[in-house]
């Protein structure tokens, strides 16, 4: 079945789709209860964007989805923005931007197919199981053709798959490798068993931050599903509110996300808060896939040695270990995390430029770029903690 017989159509709210419709392109193996992949393309947490304000009118994020159609049944989906800025997207192009309005075009609105403020890798061309190939296909020649029927000057795709970056160069569009740092479970039976894969120095240096951080006078609780309370989301809030005005200068996400999280996503969600003399003074959000624990923010208002250390990376593991998933993403940026155990790893997104001049130069800065990744990934990894032998088990 061709992708010329799919048909596309744009859909400007996820009310327009029933979670069931929807996920069972973005996540079928969750189908029967198990969690999905990663929830970030699910319904409940793209819906929460939306009903929160965080996407939608005055944001830069105006929801644009793509659903593909054969015979009237839904056989795919991507979530697809217009945006009117390269905010919140973590690979940015920012760069592209400025070079293409210096010489006389319009960089903005462009189409960004994305999980809105989250940096995790996973699959951005959602097929229902059976039409992965007539399914992605369609959906990335519709986002082409999309740009160039509105004369935008680009689509750009953040955090696919190796495999869809595959799919898609050999539909005309360009791919960019990045890096990021993971940690990866060797089946560890606890974090003892992890710390005996590091050297000997790294391995007392985490010993001795654990127990900087937990010496700061009060407790640590790490809580999901009914265990969050409204209370935990208030000091939360307060948290993410510094951290976004110190990163971004303000927060991409609204206070009504967290309101929405609560009541669709908390079973998706691990957050792991510091308490000290009855207060919460600092907090990390975590998000649970099925192999896979995703960190997303962090923030306090009492600054203790290595407690940002403990909270993010540290309590990660354990609960990876303990929940026994392959992997956990730290999110974007940060060789800090190369000394607590999180490797580079490649990255991938994807690019279509209407314009053919500029394409060529950016194609020719990719390739460029890639072999800079490449080599950065090489020599960050021999300067990682793990003995030598648990390096090469693990490339």
């Amino acid at each position: 079945m061709s992708a010329q017989e799919v048909e596309i159509r744009v859909i400007g709210s996820l009310a327009e789709i029933s979670a069931d419709e929807w996920d069972a392109c973005a996540c079928p193996e969750a189908i029967r209860g198990g969690r999905p992949i990663d929830p970030f393309t699910t319904h409940r947490f793209l819906k929460a964007l939306e009903d929160s304000g965080s996407v939608g009118p005055g944001t830069g994020w105006q929801p644009q989805y793509l659903a593909a159609h054969i015979d009237g049944q839904l056989i795919a989906v991507a979530p697809l923005y217009a945006k009117s800025h390269s905010q919140g997207e973590y690979i940015f192009d920012h760069n592209w931007a400025h070079a293409y309005e210096r010489a006389g075009g319009r960089y903005y609105p462009k189409l960004q197919i994305a999980v809105p403020f989250t940096p995790a890798t996973g699959r951005r061309f959602l097929a229902r199981p059976g039409f992965e190939k007539s399914g992605v296909e369609a959906l990335i020649q519709g986002a082409m053709q999309l740009t160039e029927n509105n004369a935008l000057s680009s689509v750009n795709v953040t955090f696919c798959t190796a495999q869809e970056a595959e799919q898609a160069e050999a539909l005309g569009m360009m791919s960019r490798k990045s890096q990021q740092f993971h940690w990866r479970n060797d089946g560890y039976a606890d974090f003892d068993g992890f710390l005996q894969s590091l050297s000997s120095r790294k391995r007392k240096n985490i010993r001795k931050e654990r127990a900087a951080a937990n010496d700061f006078g009060g407790s640590i609780h790490v809580l999901t599903g009914d265990q969050i309370t409204p209370e935990h989301w208030d000091a939360f809030w307060v948290f993410y509110q510094d951290t976004g005005a110190r990163k971004w200068g303000q927060p991409y996400l609204t206070r009504a996300f967290f309101d929405e999280a609560h009541k669709v996503l908390r079973d998706d969600i691990a957050l792991v808060l510091a308490e000290r003399d009855g207060r919460w003074i600092a907090g990390a959000l975590n998000f649970i896939g099925a192999d896979a624990l995703f960190g997303r923010y962090w923030g306090c208002t009492e600054h203790h040695s290595c407690l940002h250390f403990e909270l993010c990376y540290y309590r990660a593991i354990d609960m990876a270990i303990d929940l026994r998933l392959g992997t956990v993403e730290a999110g974007a940026q940060g060789e800090h995390k190369l000394a607590r155990g999180y490797l580079p790893t490649a990255t991938w997104s994807l690019h279509w430029l209407r314009d053919p001049g500029f394409a060529r130069a950016v194609g020719d800065y990719l390739q460029a770029e890639r072999a800079a990744v490449d080599e950065e990934i090489e020599v960050l990894t021999d300067y990682g903690p793990f003995k030598r032998s648990q390096i090469e088990e693990q490339e």
